[in-house]
């Protein structure tokens, strides 16, 4: 992933930026550059972070469905009282369920636990996190394509790094994603939908 920066940016800004160049992640992920909010802070970067399809010419007739978010960078060198630092992450997941885990009421807990479990396995230090997380049931109707019905979790959380080294944190995300996306853990084959 390549990423540029301007020679006018503050220097813990742009160390924080490349840190997040240098993420890797698992196959079935795709980590990108997005056009980053323009008024929350005086600089800002963003990434969009989305869960592959699957490889090869087998199409499964039941997917897991479909998993994207936001990783978003805001900074400000003068701080924030909020914040608690000068360097906020802003995180964003949707993800679609399978119905029996969406109506599940431990839902919220379980997918908030993600977040925070990988942030201390991954990220360096931290501060201030909070968020929300969501499930919600969608019925279509008349010539609307799609399922019948859809049931989606979103998580949305934001963070304070306390050093400019965001790889970890980036790497939390990310995991948080793919567990929320229902896949394996890594190194793990799912036998799902094999003959």
């Amino acid at each position: 992933m390549s990423t540029s920066v301007n020679d006018g940016e503050p220097e813990v800004f742009r160390a924080a930026v490349e840190s997040l160049s240098r993420l890797e992640v698992r196959p079935e992920i795709s980590v990108g550059p997005i056009r980053p909010p323009q008024r929350l802070a005086p600089y800002s970067h963003a990434l969009g972070v989305e869960i592959l399809p699957p490889r090869g010419d087998d199409v499964p007739e039941f997917s897991d469905g479909d998993a994207f978010g936001r990783l978003i960078l805001l900074h400000d060198p003068s701080g924030d009282d909020a914040w608690n630092g000068t360097l906020r992450l802003v995180a964003y997941i949707q993800a679609d369920m399978e119905a029996s885990l969406a109506g599940d009421p431990l839902l919220p807990q379980v997918a908030w636990s993600w977040l925070t479990e990988a942030l201390d396995e991954e990220a360096g230090p931290y501060t201030a996190l909070g968020g929300t997380v969501t499930s919600t049931a969608s019925v279509r109707y008349g010539d609307i394509a799609g399922p019948p019905q859809a049931h989606q979790l979103e998580l949305r959380a934001s963070w304070t790094a306390l050093e400019p080294d965001l790889t970890g944190h980036a790497s939390a995300f990310c995991k948080t994603l793919a567990q929320a996306a229902g896949l394996p853990p890594v190194g793990v084959t799912s036998l799902r939908g094999r003959a």
